[in-house]
């Protein structure tokens, strides 16, 4: 009898371990009891005990480590896949392997996430790196030197770059993204495509990345940096604004720190092109705040300037979380990197996840809205949410 779709994929995870070709294992979709748990990632490390796999449980709070070895770890693993949790990908120094569980039959499917790298197996090992310090790339956008070393002046945007790349490796992963086509990538405000090539490199192959800017000089050096680079067939960069650019189908759309609006115009954008990944790192929230009404017991401590920018950002970005949520994403909101490296640090990310929310959700989002005094916001008008 041939095996099934899910013990074949056991099998493979059986040979990576026994090998030692595992670079990664992530588990999504949770469907157990625990509705705080979101995902379970696993890798090899090397302890003094020799070596184990990781396992870090991801819950909506929290993150909890605990290390196995092989067969233990396999013992643990196999029961679950394909049942607690309905997602697993795969990553050997050899291949890539995704198991969905659906509503119907198994299905697996090969699928070539970026370019083999050889895996990080332990605490006293050089750190495992999602983006090389020696590719080519960073060296022609003046990040790093011949040597491969982050310029003094360009070590804090090194910082983001190798950040943006872990957590783009990690959302991909994640996200319900199309199997049989090239998926269709935007950065919008691109800059000077620090980020977009990140985003290519991690993608590798299978996608097809564009970065949209307003300054035509930068499109300029950009577009012949990635013809120079060997990119151009799957890296391209267009003048536009993020208002006025027609996405199309965007099945990832990325924006950091677009400015105000500019930040709600991107994730309409992404919201209307039915993204299954929405990465964005809002910046100078200015909209809300002329609107906000302090609550008595706030007033004393808002009349403060900086507690009142402070508050505008955060209602800002917690009406901006709530309306993806309403509109079918699963977000989270989180620190993007250190303030040692940058202040604009805070980053929402949305996967699609479900239907578009009922009256109660957005029963929630017009009392906190009203709560603060809001009656206007530029995500809310464009998804034609009615905040009153």
């Amino acid at each position: 009898m041939k095996p099934s779709v899910r013990d074949q994929f056991n099998a493979l995870l059986r040979d990576a371990v026994n090998s030692g070709t595992l670079e990664k294992l992530t588990l999504g979709k949770p469907g157990g009891k625990d509705p705080t748990l979101e995902n379970l990632f696993v890798r090899p490390v090397t302890l003094k005990a020799g070596p184990r796999l990781s396992f870090v449980w991801r819950h909506a709070t929290k993150d909890i480590t605990k290390n196995h070895g092989a067969g233990e770890a396999l013992i643990l693993l196999e029961p679950m896949i394909g049942t607690d949790f309905l997602d697993a990908h795969l990553f050997t120094s050899e291949q890539s392997v995704q198991l969905e569980t659906g509503a119907g039959a198994d299905r697996i499917r090969l699928k070539a996430l970026g370019r083999p790298r050889t895996a990080a197996t332990g605490n006293d090992r050089p750190k495992r790196r999602a983006i090389s310090p020696a590719a080519p790339w960073l060296r022609a956008l003046g990040v790093t030197d011949a040597r491969g070393k982050p310029i003094a002046a360009m070590t804090d945007k090194f910082r983001q770059i190798e950040k943006f790349a872990e957590i783009l490796e990690h959302l991909a992963g994640e996200a319900p993204l199309a199997k049989d086509r090239r998926l269709s990538v935007f950065d919008m405000g691109c800059g000077k495509g620090y980020l977009t090539f990140a985003a290519s490199e991690i993608l590798g192959d299978g996608a097809d990345v564009c970065g949209i800017e307003a300054r035509a000089d930068l499109v300029g050096f950009c577009s012949r940096t990635a013809a120079e680079q060997g990119m151009g067939a799957r890296l391209s960069f267009r003048v536009g604004s993020i208002g006025d650019t027609d996405v199309g189908r965007a099945d990832i759309l990325i924006a950091l720190h677009a400015c105000d609006t500019a930040t709600d115009d991107a994730l309409a954008k992404g919201v209307a092109a039915g993204s299954a990944l929405l990465v964005v790192a809002p910046c100078c929230q200015k909209e809300v705040r002329p609107q906000l009404v302090a609550p008595a017991v706030l007033a004393p401590a808002l009349k403060h300037g900086i507690f009142e920018e402070r508050q505008a950002e955060f209602v800002t970005d917690a009406l901006r979380a709530q309306l993806l949520e309403w509109a079918g994403y699963r977000t989270r909101v989180f620190e993007f990197i250190s303030t040692e490296h940058t202040a604009k640090n805070t980053m929402i990310t949305a996967i699609k996840a479900h239907p578009r929310g009922d009256a109660q959700a957005a029963g929630r989002i017009r009392e906190f809205a009203a709560f603060y005094g809001v009656r206007r916001q530029a995500l809310a008008a464009q998804l034609g949410f009615d905040l009153a």
